[in-house]
């Protein structure tokens, strides 16, 4: 069954670290290199400004609107999970 959705990954890495560990954990889904962690920040992921990303999943409509957040998913499980869900 298609889904009417897509997976994106964001990262505060760059793309040499982020191919790196998706190539680790054979990630089917593309890594958005955040560097600058102007995403993480606006989507709660930047809590510890000295550590990495805090794993969130957040789930947008199309209209853009956050229809769910989710704190510390994992990053391998949750995507599919989420998809059989939806």
């Amino acid at each position: 069954m298609q889904k009417n959705a897509a997976i994106v990954g964001v990262s505060f890495d760059t793309p040499a670290e982020n191919k790196k560990f998706a190539e680790k954990f054979s990630f089917t889904y593309p890594l958005i290199c955040d560097t600058d962690r102007t995403i993480g920040t606006a989507y709660g992921a930047n809590v510890d400004p000295q550590k990495g990303a805090q794993r969130v999943g957040v789930v947008i409509d199309k209209d853009g609107k956050i229809k769910e957040w989710h704190e510390r998913v994992d990053a391998r499980a949750w995507p599919a999970e989420l998809l059989q869900r939806i």
